[in-house]
C-alpha cells in the first residue's frame, strides 16, 4: 500500500522479492519473486511463496520491493522501493496470521506499508477412522479355524507398495470383526485419493510364518463412500485362481464404517488468537559462583553473554513472536534480597513483586543484570515455588485462550525434588509447559528424571496427565569453534520442538477447539478500481 512513485509519466510497476537467511552465516538468499503488477502503488500480489514452518526455529525474512523498468532479471537495473524485515513466526503469531509493517530503507521518505498473510497448507491434515469385517475366509489351520488379520499398503510413485497399517489378530474365526482403527490420510494414500491401496488378509501363526489368505485393492475415494455395496471386496488368492477353474474367492471383506476427522494443528489455535505467555525463572544460588569472577556462570562479561543470557535469548527470541504484548514476567530463586537479606524462591528480577513484567527479551536481560548487582547468591535450589507461581496463572485460564511456558535456567542440583514432582504432576492438568536448561558442569540426573521422556513422572502414586517438561544441558550445545549463533539455534530447536505437541495434547484432552480466525483482510473498494 502507498508505494513510492518512481516513474515520471505513470505509476510504479512493482515486484516483491523474498529473501530468507541461513542460520549459521546470516547470508541472505533469494527465495522467490512475485509477478510484476503494472502501473499501481497499491499492488495485491497473487504469486504465493510456500515455505516450511517450524515453531522451534527462527526463520528471518526480508521483502524487497522494486519498480520494474525493463525485462532484465538483474535487480540492480530496477528502482529500489524499500524493504521490510520480519520473522515467519511474527507473521503466523499475528492476529489472523496477518502482519502489517512499514516499508523502510530509503532515508527521509515514507515508503508505504506491506501486508503479509500466512496460511497453513492443510491438504493432508485429515485422519480416517475405519472398521472392517470379513466373511467366509479360507480355513488355513489344521485343527481350528483361521486367525485372520489385515495388512494395508499404500502404493508409491514407482509402483512399489509400503506397509501403512496392520490390524489386530482375531482368533479362531472365518468371520472376524476387527476393531476400528485411525490412520492419517497421508499415511494411507499420501493425500492422493485415487492412488491404489492394497489390503492383504493373513492367517496368523505363532511361529511368524503367517499364511496368505488373499488380497484386494481399493482407493481412498472408493472407501470414502462408506458402508455400501461398493465396499464389499472379494479376497482373491492369485495362486489358487490360477490353478482352480472353479475358484470364486477366499472370502469377502466388508467396510463397516468410514469417518473423516480433520486434525487441528497448533497454528489453527494461534491463528484463532491463543496467546503463549512466556515466563522465565533464573537460578541465583551460590553454587553458580561469584558473579564478579570469570569462572562464575553468572559472570557479567562486557563482551559476550554468559550461559544464562545465551539460553534466555535463544529460547525467548522465538517465543516472543507468539505473545502479543511482549511483556514477560521474570523471576529469580535462591537469593537473599535487600534490604533485610531474606531468602526468596520467587522474586521479581525487576524488583517489583506487584508487577514482575519486563518488556521484551531485552527488558528481561536488563532486569537480570540489575538483579545480579543487588541480590546475594544463596540457596537452596527450590523449583516448586516458581512452578506454582506460573501454575496459579494457568489455573485461572483453562479455556484455551492462553498457554503458559516457563523457562527455568539452573546450574543443577535440586533441593526440593519431592515438592517439584508434586508441582509438575499438578501442572500437567493445566495449560502449561516447562523448559529446563541446565548450565554448568553438574550432574543433571534429577533433571532427566523430571523430563519424563523415559519414565512418566509421578508423585505420591499419581502420574502426570501429560509430559510437560523438556530438559536440555547447555554444555551439549557449546560450540568449540565459538559459533554461538548456530549452537543457540540448535538449543532453541531442541527445547521448543515438543511444545506444539504438548500444547495440542492439553487442548485435545480438554476438548477445546480453535477459535475461528478473524475474517481475512479485504482491501477497500476504491483501491481495486485503480487496477482495473
Amino acid at each position: 500500500r502507498n508505494l513510492l512513485d518512481r516513474d515520471t509519466f505513470s505509476k510504479s510497476d512493482p515486484i516483491c522479492v523474498l529473501y530468507t537467511q541461513a542460520i549459521g552465516n546470516k547470508e541472505w538468499r533469494e527465495f522467490g519473486r512475485t509477478e510484476v503488477i503494472d502501473n499501481t502503488l497499491n499492488p495485491d500480489f497473487v504469486r504465493k511463496f510456500i515455505m516450511d514452518y517450524f515453531f522451534e526455529e527462527r526463520e528471518n525474512l526480508r521483502f524487497d520491493f522494486y519498480d520494474v523498468d525493463s525485462k532484465s532479471p538483474n535487480l540492480s537495473k530496477h528502482d529500489f522501493l524499500g524493504q521490510m524485515f520480519c520473522t515467519l513466526g511474527e507473521i503466523v503469531g499475528s492476529q489472523g496470521s496477518r502482519l502489517e509493517k512499514p516499508i523502510v530503507g530509503i532515508p527521509g521518505k515514507k515508503c508505504g506499508t506491506v501486508i503479509v498473510t500466512a496460511e497453513e497448507l492443510g491438504c493432508c491434515r485429515d485422519s480416517v477412522l475405519m472398521q472392517f469385517c470379513a466373511n467366509k475366509l479360507d480355513k488355513k489351520d489344521f485343527f481350528g479355524k483361521s486367525d485372520p488379520f489385515l495388512v494395508f499398503h499404500r502404493s508409491n510413485e514407482d509402483g512399489s507398495f509400503t506397509i501403512c497399517h496392520k490390524t489386530e489378530v482375531v482368533k479362531n474365526t472365518l468371520n472376524p470383526v476387527w476393531q476400528a482403527f485411525k490412520i492419517s490420510v497421508r499415511a494411507l494414500c499420501n493425500g492422493d485419493y485415487d492412488r491404489t491401496i492394497k489390503v492383504e488378509v493373513y492367517d496368523w501363526d505363532r511361529d511368524g510364518s503367517h499364511d496368505f489368505i488373499g488380497e484386494f485393492t481399493t482407493s481412498y475415494r472408493e472407501l470414502s463412500r462408506g458402508q455400501s455395496q461398493f465396499n464389499v471386496y472379494e479376497v482373491i488368492n492369485p495362486k489358487k485362481k490360477g490353478k482352480k477353474k472353479k475358484y470364486v474367492n477366499s472370502g469377502t471383506v466388508t467396510l463397516l464404517s468410514f469417518l473423516i476427522e480433520t486434525e487441528v494443528s497448533f497454528l489453527d489455535y494461534i491463528k484463532g488468537g491463543t496467546q503463549i505467555n512466556f515466563t522465565v525463572a533464573i537460578d541465583f544460588t551460590a553454587s553458580n559462583g561469584n558473579p564478579s569472577q570469570p569462572t562464575s556462570l553468572h559472570y557479567m562479561n562486557p563482551y559476550q553473554l554468559n550461559a544464562y543470557g545465551m539460553a534466555l535469548r535463544a529460547v525467548g527470541e522465538i517465543i516472543q513472536d507468539y505473545d502479543s504484548d511482549k511483556m514477560f514476567p521474570a523471576l529469580g530463586f535462591g537469593a537473599r534480597l535487600p534490604p533485610d537479606g531474606r531468602v526468596s524462591h520467587e522474586f521479581a528480577l525487576n524488583g517489583n513483586p506487584q508487577n514482575p513484567y519486563c518488556h521484551g527479551i531485552d527488558g528481561v536481560m536488563e532486569a537480570y543484570y540489575r538483579s545480579l548487582k543487588s541480590v546475594q547468591l544463596y540457596g537452596p535450589t527450590n523449583f516448586a515455588p516458581v512452578i506454582n507461581h506460573v501454575a496459579r496463572y494457568a489455573a485461572s485460564v483453562k479455556d484455551g485462550s492462553q498457554y503458559f511456558v516457563l523457562l527455568i535456567i539452573t546450574d543443577g542440583v535440586i533441593s526440593d525434588m519431592a515438592q517439584t514432582k508434586e508441582s509438575i504432576v499438578n501442572a500437567s492438568k493445566l495449560p502449561m509447559s516447562i523448559i529446563i536448561v541446565g548450565v554448568g558442569p553438574a550432574e543433571f540426573d534429577a533433571m532427566e528424571e523430571l523430563d519424563g521422556d523415559v519414565v512418566r513422572i509421578s508423585s505420591r502414586g499419581r502420574f502426570a496427565e501429560r509430559d510437560i517438561v523438556q530438559f536440555v544441558p547447555f554444555r551439549d550445545y557449546v560450540d568449540r569453534s565459538g559459533n554461538h549463533v548456530l549452537s543457540m539455534a540448535r538449543l532453541a530447536k531442541d527445547v521448543l520442538a515438543e511444545i506444539p505437541e504438548q500444547f495440542l495434547s492439553y487442548m485435545r484432552v480438554r476438548g477445546i477447539k480453535p477459535s475461528p480466525a478473524p475474517p481475512p483482510y479485504t482491501p477497500p473498494i476504491h483501491v481495486l478500481q485503480t487496477q482495473i
